[in-house]
């Protein structure tokens, strides 16, 4: 008999317990690994979003089971006025934690208490025996740390990591290495950025399809992706499953799989087939726009926010539709999809985004109608 899969394989991010970059810090004191993770997180903090993970097992230093998740609430929130403070009155699973923690760009566990799918091994002493028991745990050690009282990495460790001298090692209270090593890791780790051509769009306002017009010489979506091909890795025309036989050869396509959602829908579908890259989506719509316009959004990309975008000169909101998508916006755009709201706008303006003002206002000028085709004419004359 065949093999049969009940379910229809996709492609996954590359989580791991809490995040797609995440370090567990383990053999030595958990007071030491949070003083670690503290200056790791101080330094990082300018450029990056953070998560940390920890755990509380002392039974004097439990909530009391009073109040209302002594009522009976599964779920707590209070206003702090400097922080918001959630209290769940349940066990999370991986992937709840995967949701919290999707808009962390690294996130530091204690490796005492929990996992994580890199790891950090500190060498020391006073707890050998511990991080003994925890060798299994050891599965991608990345970087190596010595406290005062150890010279080498303990021989169970060289045993278990064949490659141990290939990495890094530092003394533990060598905080600039450190955090220099991580640094590096994140710099490493920026998701590679596509381009994503909008052409899917019916044009029925135009009456006709917009990214057939011939504003430079050949058809708009094949314009505007030659633009992107020397700022993107890979560079798609979206469009509808119906356009694909239809468009040039020489152009990758990726047809809407989220559908009848307009470019929410070629957008989710982008990161349903890559999820792990960066988008940035444009307009087959947009005219006047030139190549230093791209480069500048392109260079002024900031990787650690949800998305990086122009400011509208006509309205002062985010424009959606020239706009590098990080990764971490997937699941937020899912959030939104999930709560009946398919406008890409609305996300960027209740989210944690990177705006710019336009180098050339006009770059950005929709064209929907035949009206606007005459005045964009003007323009380009």
């Amino acid at each position: 008999m065949k093999d049969h899969k009940k379910h229809r394989a996709i492609t996954q991010p590359a989580y791991g317990n809490y995040s797609r970059l995440e370090w567990a810090l383990l053999g030595t004191t958990c007071g030491t690994i949070k003083t670690l993770a503290e200056s790791i997180i101080n330094a990082l903090t300018p450029d990056y979003r953070c998560g940390y993970v920890d755990a509380q097992h002392t039974k004097d230093q439990e909530e009391p089971e009073t109040g209302r998740l002594g009522a009976g609430a599964r779920l707590e929130y209070t206003d702090q006025i400097t922080f918001d403070q959630f209290h769940f009155q349940k066990p999370l699973s991986t992937f709840q934690f995967r949701q919290i923690f999707s808009e962390m760009d690294a996130v530091l566990v204690n490796g005492n208490h929990q996992q994580a799918k890199a790891q950090v091994v500190i060498m020391d002493e006073n707890k050998k025996a511990s991080l003994q028991k925890r060798i299994a745990q050891l599965t991608n050690v990345q970087l190596i740390l010595l406290a005062d009282n150890a010279d080498s990495a303990f021989d169970f460790v060289q045993e278990a990591i064949p490659v141990w001298q290939e990495i890094p090692l530092f003394r533990l209270h060598e905080t600039g290495k450190i955090v220099s090593f991580f640094q590096k890791q994140l710099k490493n780790a920026t998701p590679v950025l596509n381009g994503l051509v909008l052409a899917g769009g019916r044009s029925l306002r135009m009456g006709q399809d917009k990214g057939a017009i011939a504003w430079h010489g050949k058809e708009q979506r094949y314009h505007v992706a030659d633009q992107l091909k020397g700022l993107c890795q890979n560079v798609f025309i979206s469009c509808r499953a119906e356009q694909q036989a239809s468009l040039e050869e020489g152009y990758a396509t990726l047809p809407d799989t989220f559908t009848a959602l307009g470019p929410y829908g070629a957008i989710l579908s982008a990161f349903r087939e890559q999820p792990d890259a960066a988008w940035l989506v444009v307009a087959c719509d947009l005219p006047l726009l030139d190549t230093a316009t791209l480069r500048y959004l392109v260079a002024n990309r900031a990787v650690s926010a949800l998305a990086t975008t122009f400011e509208s000169p006509h309205d002062g909101f985010p424009e959606p539709l020239i706009t590098i998508w990080e990764p971490k916006s997937y699941p937020v755009l899912l959030s939104f999809l999930a709560q009946g709201y398919t406008c890409p706008r609305k996300v960027l303006r209740n989210s944690e985004i990177h705006s710019l003002k336009p180098l050339n206002p006009d770059a950005l000028l929709n064209v929907n109608t035949p009206e606007e085709v005459e005045k964009a004419k003007q323009k380009m004359t």
